[in-house]
């Protein structure tokens, strides 16, 4: 059974930072194509930074310079480091994970997926 957790969604102030935390079990840690997605009430779910097997990572416009993406294979954790935050940062944060991804900002690739994490910023 596979299950992928999130973490650290919080409420901060424009400019704050925020570490969002992922675990996922029941595949082989190592083989795992990750993701961050988020989507803001009235919005599409937006994909804003993946990372593959090889460590390549992908960033949203968006987000490029502000939020880096990381896996710790020794926690068997995905985290994804906000800083700079914008009240248009503001969303439902979830964690996506699989074997194999194309397209590694496009949700409907991936197969399991957390609950989701709120972030809220305010200006």
């Amino acid at each position: 059974q596979v299950q992928v957790v999130e973490s650290g969604g919080d409420s901060v102030q424009a400019g704050g930072s925020l570490r969002l935390s992922c675990a996922a079990s029941g595949l082989p840690y190592s083989s795992l194509y990750m993701g961050w997605f988020r989507q803001a009430p009235g919005k599409e779910r937006e994909g804003v930074a993946s990372i593959a097997i090889d460590g390549t990572r992908e960033y949203a416009d968006s987000v490029k310079g502000r939020f880096t993406i990381s896996k710790d294979s020794g926690k068997r954790t995905l985290a994804l480091q906000m800083n700079d935050l914008k009240p248009e940062d503001s969303a439902m944060y979830s964690c996506a994970a699989d074997t194999w991804v194309r397209w590694g900002l496009k949700g409907d690739e991936y197969r399991f997926w957390g609950q989701g994490t709120q972030v809220t910023v305010s200006s």
